[in-house]
């Protein structure tokens, strides 16, 4: 039905403060929509950005329901967003993601079920209440293996090698429960990005290659130089799973890739992520606009390919280093993210680099030495 599309002119809620919303934000002006941005920082650059910006946090009913009966209608953007926050702001507005998803992938023991239940390979693991619970399980888990609370972004994470790193998990074993996941030992690291549609009509990104360092993302290769039959294998995966869960718009799924071929599921990412941020250049259609496009009931592009790229993170540390590339890189094309000196944050934005593969993106990237020091 017509009153279902929204059009210029119609307002679209943003709920967050993530470099996401910054370019969710951007993206709906582009398209002629003005944007209300809710958060707990009013110097946030989403909030800034705004039209409108709303205040307060993630439990404050009474600007929760104000912001939502605003919009035409909101998105999270970002997998960090309270599930329950999400849930009650769809009691005053339409939130076509829905909130079920989210609430699976923000606590790693539903999300293990629910990649069970799909009959999907996943890394072993065991529930963790207590360190007892770590002695016994480590024998059937293995080394190396590390200790996960099951909310993510809550504590931190614990590596084992060896049995006398278990007593490094008492410091935090009493803040709840846990996994404990054996660590596999993977070649390649795969993402591939995926829009879904209210008819549950899905439309793929190209396969990338994703690279962590000291447990944060640093870099992304589109597109993934894999196998035929892995890329195959990975998108008859995630159609499966991402036909199976009741959201829409943007999702990413990640994978491990083995030596032997074989492919284990790492996470489900609901909503715009940093994996897709290499499609603004890479692609025809970036994932903002596209995720955009499903929540507004509007036609979607046809992800394809248009050139190697990659995308990299730039660290607040790297300002100085970045000068040179700055006066010499033409196929370097940047995205700042303008926090305050009032907000902490990890990076300072990101690079996308263009080229004739993505190995010779990647060669180029190492060539500067502007990133040697991280560590893997």
């Amino acid at each position: 039905m017509e009153d279902e599309i929204l059009f210029p002119g119609a307002t679209i809620g943003i709920i967050g403060e993530s470099p996401n919303g910054i370019m969710l934000e951007q993206a709906a002006h582009k398209l002629g929509f003005d944007v209300i941005a809710y958060g707990p920082n009013e110097e946030a650059p989403t909030l800034r950005g705004a039209d409108v910006k709303v205040v307060g946090t993630y439990t404050d009913q009474a600007k929760l329901q104000d912001f939502a009966q605003r919009c035409s209608l909101v998105t999270y953007e970002s997998e960090t967003i309270p599930a329950q926050t999400i849930a009650y702001l769809s009691r005053f507005t339409k939130l076509p993601q829905g909130s079920e998803t989210l609430e699976i992938v923000q606590d790693r023991l539903l999300e293990r079920t629910f990649f069970e239940q799909s009959n999907l390979n996943i890394a072993p693991y065991a529930t963790i209440v207590n360190l007892d619970d770590v002695y016994q399980a480590i024998s059937s888990i293995g080394y190396p293996a590390i200790l996960k609370p099951i909310q993510k972004g809550f504590s931190k994470k614990i590596v084992i090698k060896k049995q006398t790193d278990i007593a490094k998990c008492a410091d935090i074993i009493d803040q709840g429960t846990f996994i404990l996941e054996s660590m596999i030992p993977y070649q390649k690291e795969l993402a591939v990005t995926m829009s879904k549609d209210k008819n549950g009509d899905v439309k793929f990104y190209p396969l990338v290659e994703a690279e962590y360092r000291q447990g944060k993302l640093h870099q992304v290769l589109a597109p993934a130089q894999v196998d035929s039959d892995v890329a195959n294998e990975i998108r008859r995966l995630s159609e499966l799973v991402v036909k199976q869960v009741k959201s829409v718009g943007i999702m990413t799924l990640s994978f491990f890739l083995t030596e032997t071929g074989a492919l284990y599921v790492k996470r489900l990412v609901t909503g715009v992520n940093s994996l897709g941020y290499v499609f603004s250049r890479a692609a025809n259609v970036d994932i903002f606009e596209q995720h955009l496009r499903v929540l507004a009931n509007m036609p979607l592009a046809q992800p394809e390919l248009i050139q190697a790229t990659g995308m990299v993170m730039i660290e607040q540390d790297k300002r100085e280093a970045l000068r040179t590339q700055w006066l010499l890189k033409t196929n370097w094309h940047y995205q700042f993210y303008r926090y305050p000196k009032s907000m902490t944050t990890l990076n300072w934005g990101h690079i996308l680099v263009t080229g004739e593969s993505s190995q010779a993106i990647k060669e180029q990237v190492a060539a500067t030495g502007i990133w040697d020091k991280l560590e893997e």
